[in-house]
């Protein structure tokens, strides 16, 4: 329906079409706020999946490897902001970045979209540590090697699917956030969705339609990516 729509010549989106254009991409093509939105969204969801993966693939090593005081408690903590209202959690991120000045910046969407996407690597990451068959571990414990050696050489490539799904969804969760971005946006750094939610606000033609038949496009190269680096179903078990 998207994607028919897209081409219709008409300049409001209903259905069916009353003709055939191209005339709505070539606008998309034009559109600078779009274009910075999308750099902007592309950047932090690139920023954003790597240091998602840097703090909660230690964090679900830590939670499924090791018994120590306080374990509930970390776990509680790390899996909590998704118990939380985006609304109400965006309002939060405001008033804790806002008097560091970092609001409307590249860091402060990173840091506010770290939030909600840290539970989803410790979560993909701790399933794949706890169903991982723990011999081999063993094995390489056994030959001398070194903790830190053994993770590396042996964990870190058994458990790769679930580090791959969680940066990946990561990524596609900053990318796609609008909520939370509403309240840490700014005129220097706004993000695609922030962008189409003003769009929307006063226009309805089927540039947005166009905008969505390039995002599914985006999506379905980045699900055969995935497919043939690691495969698909091993990623989303």
């Amino acid at each position: 329906m998207v994607v028919i729509i897209s081409f219709d010549a008409q300049s409001t989106m209903s259905f069916p079409p009353q003709g055939f254009t191209f005339q709505w991409y070539e606008r998309l093509a034009q559109n600078a706020e779009f274009i910075q939105g999308f750099q902007v969204s592309a950047v932090v969801g690139a920023g954003v999946a790597l240091l998602a993966l840097l703090i909660g693939v230690p964090v679900a090593v830590a939670l499924t490897r090791h018994d120590f005081r306080f374990r509930e408690t970390m776990s509680g903590f790390f899996l909590s902001p998704l118990m939380v209202p985006a609304i109400v959690l965006g309002l939060a991120l405001l008033l804790v970045l806002a008097p560091f000045k970092i609001t409307g910046t590249y860091g402060g969407l990173i840091v506010a979209h770290l939030a909600i996407t840290v539970p989803y690597v410790v979560r993909t990451t701790s399933m794949s540590l706890m169903t991982m068959n723990r011999s081999c571990e063993e094995a390489a414990r056994t030959l001398g090697a070194s903790p830190w050696r053994t993770f590396t050489r042996v964990t870190l490539p058994l458990i790769a699917p679930g580090v791959l799904a969680g940066g990946v969804i990561a990524f596609l969760i900053s990318f796609d956030e609008a909520v939370i971005s509403l309240f840490v946006v700014g005129p220097q750094a706004t993000t695609l969705p922030v962008e189409i939610f003003h769009y929307v606000e006063s226009r309805t033609d089927p540039q947005i339609a166009a905008l969505s038949v390039v995002l599914i496009a985006i999506s379905v190269l980045f699900m055969v990516i995935i497919e043939r680096a690691a495969g698909l179903k091993k990623v989303l078990r």
